[in-house]
């Protein structure tokens, strides 16, 4: 079988400074969540996110009304660029051999709210004047826009697909562009996720299955996966797209790998919409199948990252799945959850831990959990609190979980080229 290395990483992720900000952010074990800047969110009962101060032309993209690209868009742009700057894959690519997969949970849901105030009125017309929208407003209502304008942008003519799995899409992109590398329909994938959800009508939704934090007042410290004193999770936003590339196509260019893409699975719960079962059966049998592809045993797994959602519910799931899948080693080996630092970027989240993983391979770091300062008794794993941990790491185990019983997990280890 055709295996897949990681050649290339490019992250947009509240605290800037683009993939090396990213991996600063969570060693040091800081947090870029603070009170939400970029509308008015006084009126709603969470007021703290972890935004991105971005600057399109720092990667070469157009910014400003004119030019039509939402928010979402942009950051899966510049997260692709920076990825193939990074895998030095660029002149060596066959267009028809390349591919993309991309995940998002909402798409460009926070441009269509801002498209329809604007043709409407502000609500006041049920029949919106349409002259009034940007001319591209089809393609905020059609998901796979986004993997359309990062395949348009880097000339890729191979398989293209969009993802929208909620809160898995970034683990299930990099899972089903490794399939498209196995199975031979490409060498090289453009794989990972985007999310601008900071806004209005997104926050507000947040706010109505009170799943967000109220910690307004100590907006840098309101993400706390795992605490006892956690009230839900801050929401986040940006992107990570990392290159996929068949082994023996990389070994024969020279190229640099951060890790192996070795196993992938999805399940679902199939209970209830936003539900999660108090054994996390589902997200076992992820885990399980993973390994089962990566033919690991679950001993062999030394860094576990969590989908660390900061709910209580997801919260005592993961750690039940944990325990389920990893049996005794469950205790022995080290959970974070990024989450506390990042905040929570929804479908993006899973494309964060991936690219946190072939970080912690590469540099032999475990990020640790920010605040975690009071633990929960019903959650007794080792979730690294206190700072990160210099520890060799030669494979590592990400979990997903989403509204609607989605649960994926996702397999990396250390490459066999360096």
């Amino acid at each position: 079988m055709r295996r897949v290395v990681i050649t290339g990483i490019g992250v947009i992720a509240p605290g800037g400074g683009g993939t090396t900000g990213f991996w600063s952010l969570l060693t040091s074990g800081r947090s870029a969540t603070r009170a939400v800047t970029s509308f008015d969110a006084r009126p709603l009962r969470s007021r703290v996110a972890a935004e991105i101060d971005f600057d399109a032309h720092e990667y070469g993209l157009p910014a400003g009304p004119a030019t039509e690209l939402a928010r979402v868009a942009q950051f899966a742009l510049a997260g692709a660029r920076t990825a193939l700057a990074d895998s030095g894959a660029a002149p060596t690519l066959d267009p028809v051999r390349t591919g993309v997969a991309l995940g998002s949970a909402l798409g460009c849901a926070s441009e269509l709210s801002l498209e329809y105030a604007v043709a409407s009125d502000v609500g006041a017309r049920w029949l919106v004047d349409h002259t009034r929208a940007v001319p591209h407003l089809y393609d905020y209502v059609v998901p796979g826009s986004l993997a359309a304008e990062v395949a348009r942008d880097a000339g890729a003519q191979g398989p293209v697909a969009f993802l929208g799995g909620g809160c898995t899409a970034g683990l299930d992109a990099l899972g089903h562009g490794a399939d498209l590398i196995r199975e031979g329909s490409a060498d090289v994938v453009l794989a990972g996720a985007t999310e601008a959800p900071i806004s209005p009508v997104t926050m507000a939704c947040c706010d109505t299955v009170r799943i967000t934090s109220r910690r307004n007042a100590e907006p840098g410290s309101a993400a706390r996966p795992f605490d006892r004193t956690r009230d839900g999770f801050v929401l986040g936003e940006g992107a990570a797209v990392l290159v996929l590339e068949e082994r023996e196509r990389a070994r024969r260019r020279g190229a640099r790998t951060y890790a192996e893409v070795s196993g992938y699975a999805s399940r679902a719960g199939a209970t209830h919409m936003t539900g999660l079962s108090p054994d996390g059966a589902a997200l076992a049998a992820a885990i399980g199948a993973a390994l089962d592809e990566a033919r690991l045993d679950p001993s062999a797994v030394e860094w576990v990252s969590a989908h660390g959602s900061g709910t209580r519910q997801s919260d005592l799931h993961e750690t039940a799945a944990i325990k389920r899948a990893l049996g005794r080693h469950a205790h022995h080996v080290p959970v974070s959850a990024i989450t506390s630092m990042t905040g929570y970027p929804l479908g993006a989240v899973g494309a964060f831990q991936a690219a946190a993983g072939a970080l912690t391979i590469r540099y032999g770091i475990v990020p640790p959990t920010a605040h975690l300062r009071v633990p929960d008794p019903e959650c007794d794993l080792d979730y690294v609190p206190g700072g990160a941990r210099d520890q060799h790491t030669s494979s590592v185990l990400a979990l997903g979980s989403g509204f609607g019983g989605f649960q994926s997990a996702l397999v990396l280890t250390r490459p066999e080229l360096d």
